[in-house]
């Protein structure tokens, strides 16, 4: 039996040394007992000096893992990633196994480290000591879960370069003096002072943004648990703001009554007035020209052209996309780039003819963000879609189809006017009104952006399978 004693908890540089020698050596898990130096030696067992040892390759990810998980307290954590560290030289996507009893305990530790640090982060409140010439220096008392302040102690330096301050905490202290960080032994609470002028400003402030219509309590509690209040200055105000928060919405309601914009309903009238333009389009060939022309969402501006639907006049399936892409924008016509190819493929597979079916798109223009050369697809808002039903509504008029697919939400709410998820109104035929049917389904480009080649195939069979339902249906 090899014995390890750590000398200093949460070191991951002392750790890792000692690790290394013994992997080097093929010494295994089960041949190895981990000690801190407070706890003893054994009377058992040979002890090892902690040795570099020689180069070991190692998943980057889990070094990276294993230097936070170090500092938790648990005191089986040296054996343990020492473990993990032995399988990982032998199966190098041991990380990957998420239903593995070490790698789930791994990411479970790791998860409660980061928690702290951003505990740490958040709740860490510093006094005031003094000044010296052109540098001021603070303190702060803190008390993590975990032995993190190695961790955490370089935000700290980041944030605050151009003061001097230390963080004391009963495991050790970080010290930031004449721009060096330096690391000492643990302290108490009785080092840093109480309070300082600034906390009563910062208390008067934070009464002042608390606002009583959003608390949450449960939430707050969530994030700011209980156990950090008692370092914390305005945690002293939080039971009486929590205590008056309903007299003071109720006291809000009474007193802060708005009037409505008087320029609403003028808004109302121009935006009615624009959207009855256009009764004098009698056919689909004038509604493509009027499309073309629209201006009435900011979208127009950076499009090349507006996309209308195109089919036959009478098909009895209409196919509503989200709005065009790239290529679609370019050409002038729905669904021609890679996402018409994969419908295109579809509709092959599931026996309907393109050429029979009206397509087009619940928004007109092609919505998109610069990145370089290319023009990255962005989803239209819920405003947008709505100011383009206009345009859907007058070709569902003209074509008046039996059925209508709606490939994607954006799509589903265009057509619908409501908000809904795909997952929810998958799977069923559904009547709107005038007794259209409807069948909702993904959008084509969905199976595009999945880089899971069985989970892709599954996909596409189950669009193919809505699109066979949907020429039965209409059949």
């Amino acid at each position: 039996m090899r014995e390890v004693v750590l000398k200093t908890p949460g070191d991951f540089a002392e750790w890792r040394c000692a690790a290394r020698g013994l992997l080097a050596g093929g010494v295994a898990p089960d041949e190895v007992s981990w000690r801190g130096s407070e706890e003893g030696a054994s009377l058992f067992g040979d002890a090892v000096a902690a040795a570099p040892g020689a180069q070991l390759s190692l998943p980057r990810e889990l070094v990276e893992i294993a230097d936070r998980v170090i500092c938790h307290r648990d005191a089986e954590v040296p054996a343990r990633l020492y473990r993990i560290m032995w399988r990982a030289l032998h199966d190098r996507n041991l990380l990957a196994r998420a239903t593995d009893a070490d790698v789930d305990w791994l990411r479970k530790a790791d998860k409660a480290i980061r928690r702290d640090v951003h505990k740490m982060h958040a709740f860490v409140r510093f006094r005031r000591l003094g000044e010296e010439p052109g540098r001021e220096s603070f303190a702060a008392w803190f008390e993590p879960s975990h032995r993190i302040l190695r961790l955490t102690a370089p935000f700290f330096q980041r944030r605050f370069y151009g003061m001097d301050w230390a963080i004391v905490t009963p495991d050790a202290r970080a010290i930031w003096q004449d721009e060096t960080l330096t690391y000492g032994p643990g302290g108490t609470k009785d080092e840093v002072p109480d309070s300082d002028v600034v906390e009563d400003q910062w208390r008067t402030y934070y009464g002042a943004i608390f606002n009583p219509a959003r608390v949450k309590i449960d939430a707050m509690r969530a994030e700011m648990p209980k156990k950090y209040w008692k370092n914390l200055p305005e945690a002293q105000d939080i039971a009486p703001l929590l205590a008056g928060a309903e007299a003071r919405v109720e006291r809000m309601r009474a007193e802060a009554v708005s009037m409505a914009n008087p320029l609403t309903g003028k808004w109302r009238t121009r935006v009615q007035d624009e959207l009855t333009r256009g009764e004098e389009i009698e056919t689909l060939a004038e509604l493509a020209k009027a499309v073309d022309r629209c201006t009435r969402c900011p979208l127009y501006c950076d499009a090349t052209q507006g996309v209308a639907g195109e089919g036959p006049e009478a098909a009895r399936i209409m196919l509503v996309g989200e709005q065009p892409g790239d290529q679609e924008d370019l050409q002038g016509r729905p669904f021609v780039g890679p996402a018409g190819q994969v419908l295109n493929e579809a509709l092959e597979e599931a026996g309907l003819d393109r050429t029979q079916l009206f397509l087009t798109n619940a928004v007109k223009h092609f919505k998109f963000e610069p990145r370089g050369k290319r023009r990255l697809h962005q989803n239209p808002t819920n405003a947008e879609i709505d100011i383009c039903r206009w345009w859907l509504d007058k070709e569902r008029v003209f074509v008046q189809p039996g059925l209508i697919v709606t490939l994607g939400a954006s799509a589903l709410r265009g057509v619908t006017g409501k908000s809904a998820s795909i997952k929810s109104m998958r799977g069923a035929v559904h009547e709107l009104e005038g007794g259209t049917k409807l069948i909702a389904t993904i959008h084509p480009s969905f199976l595009l952006r999945l880089p899971d080649r069985a989970r892709a195939a599954e996909e596409r069979a189950m669009f193919v399978a809505d699109l066979l339902r949907a020429r039965k249906l209409a059949a």
